[in-house]
C-alpha cells in the first residue's frame, strides 16, 4: 500500500516540478501566479478584494498562506511539498480507519488510485489540504461529535463544502460545536483582515463554466447556431452569451431541488448506523457537485476521499458510486487537462469526455441516493438509532 502510494506520488511531483510534461495546459499556474499573486496581498493585511478570481472563505487565506512554514523553498515548491503532507495525512487516516476483516484497506486503496488518476491538478490546488480536514472530521464523527462540528466548521471555512459532511450528524453537539467553530474564527478574520466576507456576494455573477452539467447545453447548441463565445470569466473558463442566465440558474434550481430531497431524506431517516454520517456526506457533497455550475477537476479530489471514507465502515452501500466517481476521475484528467483545447473548442472528443464524465457523476448521484434512502429510511421499522461515542458499532474498524 505505501509502495504504491509512495511511487504514484513520485511521479505527480515529477509533473508538478516539471520534471517531466504532463500533457496539457499547465495546471500549476494556479499555484505560481494566482496563488502566490494572493499571498502577496494577504502578507499585506487584506484579502485580494480587487481580484474577481478571490471567491473563497476567509479559512482560505491559511492555505494561501501555508507555504510560509517552508521559507527555504519558493512558493510554489512549498505549496507542494505541504500538498503531499496533506495527501499523506488522508491516507493516514484511511489506513487508521480501514483496519477491518474481510475488505483491509480498501478505502486507502480508493484514495491511493483515484487521487493518482487526477494527475498533477492534485498538488496544485489546495482543495487536498481541505479534503484532509474533512477526512478526519467524518472518522472523528464516529466517537467524538464535537471534534467531529469543530473540523467541519473549520472546514466550512476554508472551502464551504465541508459543512455537508453534517447532513448525517444526528447529535446535536456536532451541529454546535461547528457553529460556535466557524463563528468564532469567521469574527477573528473580520476583525483582522478586511473583506473576510466578500465571498458571499463574490459569484453571484458566475456564469455556467464549460466542464459543468449546464455547460453540455451550451457544447451542443454552439454546433447548431448558438450566438455565444467561451471566455475566461471570473476565473475560469465559462460559456457568455444568449440564455446562459437561464442555464445558470437551472443550476442552481437544481441544486435546490438536491437540498429538498437530502431535508426529505433527513426527516424521514430512522435508521443511522455506523455508516450513515460517511454515506450522506458523499451524497450531500456528490449532489452539490453535480448540479454546481462549476464542476472543476479538483472538485473529483473531495469526491475521491469521500468514497474512500464510506468504504471503511461496515454497512456503507456506497460502493458502486465509489466506482462510479473512480472512474469519473480518470476521464477528468483526460477532459482537464489533456484534452482542455478540445473542451473549450468544442470538438467532439472534449464534448464526448464531457458527457462520460457528467453522465458518470449523475449516475453516482442516483445510485448513492437510493442506497442511502434504503439503509437508513427503507429499513425496518423503529425508533431513530443514532451513533454516538457510546455506541460501539460506531468503532471504525
Amino acid at each position: 500500500m505505501l509502495a504504491a502510494w509512495g511511487v504514484s506520488r513520485a511521479v505527480l511531483l515529477l509533473f508538478f516540478f516539471k520534471v517531466f510534461v504532463f500533457p496539457g495546459p499547465d495546471v500549476t499556474t494556479d499555484v505560481s501566479v494566482i496563488y502566490q499573486g494572493w499571498y502577496e496581498v494577504l502578507r499585506g493585511g487584506t484579502f485580494p478584494l480587487d481580484d474577481v478570481t478571490w471567491q473563497y472563505p476567509p479559512g482560505a487565506a491559511l492555505a494561501i498562506l501555508s507555504p510560509a512554514l517552508l521559507p527555504f523553498l519558493d512558493y510554489t515548491a512549498a505549496f507542494g511539498v505541504l500538498a503531499l503532507l496533506a495527501d499523506l495525512a488522508v491516507l493516514c487516516l484511511l489506513l487508521y480507519g480501514g483496519r477491518r476483516p474481510g475488505r483491509p484497506m480498501r478505502g486507502a486503496w480508493v484514495w491511493t488510485v483515484g487521487a493518482a488518476l487526477l494527475g498533477p491538478t492534485l498538488y496544485a490546488r489546495y482543495d487536498v489540504m481541505v479534503t484532509a480536514v474533512a477526512v478526519a472530521a467524518l472518522f472523528a464523527g464516529a466517537r467524538r461529535p464535537r471534534a467531529m462540528g469543530a473540523l467541519a466548521g473549520f472546514g466550512a471555512l476554508l472551502k464551504v463544502w465541508p459543512a455537508l459532511l453534517l447532513a448525517g450528524a444526528v447529535r446535536r453537539r456536532s451541529w454546535v460545536a461547528a457553529a460556535v467553530t466557524a463563528t468564532a474564527l469567521g469574527s477573528l478574520s473580520l476583525l483582522t483582515l478586511p473583506g473576510a466576507l466578500s465571498f458571499l456576494t463574490a459569484q453571484r455573477d458566475r456564469g455556467t463554466e464549460v466542464e459543468s452539467l449546464g455547460g453540455l447545453v451550451f457544447q451542443v447548441a454552439r454546433h447548431f447556431g448558438w450566438d455565444g463565445r467561451v471566455l475566461l470569466h471570473y476565473g475560469s473558463v465559462e460559456f457568455v452569451g444568449p440564455y446562459v442566465d437561464v442555464v445558470s440558474n437551472a443550476s442552481l434550481a437544481l441544486t435546490g431541488a438536491a437540498f429538498c430531497w437530502l431535508l426529505l431524506w433527513r426527516l424521514r431517516a430512522r435508521h443511522f448506523g455506523p455508516a450513515a454520517l460517511a454515506d450522506s456526506a458523499f451524497t450531500a457533497v456528490l449532489l452539490f457537485t453535480a448540479t454546481s455550475r462549476v464542476i472543476s477537476p479538483q472538485y473529483v479530489v473531495w469526491l475521491v476521499a469521500l468514497a474512500a471514507v464510506c468504504l471503511c465502515f461496515h454497512g456503507s452501500g456506497m460502493g458502486r458510486p465509489a466506482g462510479l466517481v473512480l472512474v469519473a476521475a480518470l476521464v477528468t484528467v483526460l477532459e482537464f487537462p489533456v484534452f482542455f483545447g478540445a473542451v473549450v473548442s468544442g470538438d467532439p472528443l472534449g464534448v464526448g469526455l464531457l458527457f462520460l464524465r457528467n453522465g458518470l457523476l449523475v449516475a453516482a448521484c442516483v445510485t448513492a441516493c437510493r442506497a442511502l434512502w434504503r439503509s437508513t429510511v427503507s429499513g425496518p421499522a423503529g425508533p431513530v438509532t443514532p451513533v454516538d461515542s457510546s455506541d460501539t458499532r460506531a468503532t471504525v474498524r
